[in-house]
C-alpha cells in the first residue's frame, strides 16, 4: 500500500493514519514539522526517510518541498508539506504491469520514491549551469549592476540547494550502513546508486559555487578596466590641453 498526502492542514486525517499505522509520536513530530534536516530513522518497525524535493517552477523562486517518508512491511507513506507533482514518474512506473515497482516489496517502492526525490535537483542544476554560462559572456562583454544582482541571486540558490543535497547524501549513506526491517541487503545495492547520484549533485554545486564566485572576481576586474580605460581617455585629453591653457594664461594674462 502506498499514501501520499500533500499538505498538513487535515489534522484528522493525520492523526488517523497515525493511529492506523501506529506511527512514533516522534516520527509524525518529524514529518509534520517543516522544515526538518534530511536524515533517516528506525522506529520499532517503521523507517522514518525525511527528504526535499527541489524546483524551481517558471525560473521563479527556488522550491524546497519536504517529503517525509514512512516504510513498513507491507506499506509506504509519504507526506508532502504541498502540493508537487515530482513523484508522478514512480506512480507511471507503477501504472506499468510489468513495472518491478508492482513484483517488488515495500522497500523497493521506498528506493524508488527517495530516488527519485534525489534526482530532481538535476534539472535544477543544468538550468542554473545555463544561466551561470550565460552571464559569463556578459560579464565580460557588457559589465553593469543587473549582472551583479543576477549572479547574487545564483549564489544564494546554490546554496539552498547545497544545504538540501549535503544531508540528504548523509541519510542515504544512514540508509547504507545501518540495519533496517524493510530496508535489506537487495535494496542497498539500489541505493548505492541513489548515494552516488547525491555525491554527484553535491560535488556539481560546489563547482557551480566556484563559478558563481570567479564571476564575482570577474565582474569587478571588467568594472575596474573599464575604469581605467575612462581615465585613459581623460588623460589623454588633459595632456592635449594643459599646454594650450598655460600658454593661453600667460598671454592671456600679460600680453
Amino acid at each position: 500500500i502506498w499514501i501520499d498526502l500533500q499538505g498538513f492542514k487535515d489534522e484528522a486525517s493525520l492523526q488517523e493514519i497515525a493511529e492506523r499505522f501506529e506511527i512514533h509520536p516522534l516520527a509524525m513530530e518529524d514529518v509534520v514539522n517543516v522544515p526538518q534536516r534530511s536524515k533517516a530513522e528506525q522506529y520499532d518497525d517503521q523507517t522514518l526517510i525525511i527528504a526535499r524535493l527541489v524546483s524551481i517552477p517558471n525560473d521563479k523562486e527556488l522550491n524546497l518541498t519536504q517529503l517525509g517518508i514512512i516504510v513498513g512491511t507491507n506499506y509506504v507513506l509519504t507526506f508532502e508539506d504541498k502540493y508537487s507533482d515530482r513523484l508522478d514518474p514512480v506512480r507511471s512506473r507503477i501504472e506499468n504491469p510489468s513495472s518491478r515497482l508492482r513484483a517488488s516489496g515495500a522497500g523497493y517502492l521506498a528506493y524508488a520514491i527517495l530516488d527519485t526525490a534525489v534526482d530532481t535537483v538535476y534539472p535544477v542544476l543544468e538550468h542554473l549551469g545555463e544561466q551561470l554560462e550565460s552571464l559569463e559572456r556578459d560579464v565580460i562583454e557588457d559589465p553593469r549592476p543587473a549582472l551583479l544582482q543576477k549572479v547574487n541571486l545564483i549564489r544564494n540558490r546554490l546554496v539552498n540547494v547545497r544545504r538540501a543535497i549535503w544531508p540528504q547524501r548523509d541519510a542515504v549513506q544512514e540508509l547504507l550502513i545501518s540495519d533496517h526491517d524493510v530496508i535489506n541487503d537487495e535494496i542497498k545495492i539500489f541505493l548505492r546508486d541513489t548515494y552516488d547520484h547525491c555525491v554527484q549533485s553535491a560535488e556539481v554545486v560546489e563547482m557551480y559555487r566556484e563559478m558563481a564566485s570567479g564571476l564575482l572576481s570577474t565582474y569587478m576586474s571588467s568594472v575596474a578596466h573599464r575604469s581605467n580605460e575612462v581615465m585613459k581617455v581623460l588623460t589623454i585629453m588633459s595632456s592635449i590641453f594643459f599646454p594650450m591653457t598655460f600658454v593661453a594664461g600667460i598671454y592671456g594674462m600679460n600680453f
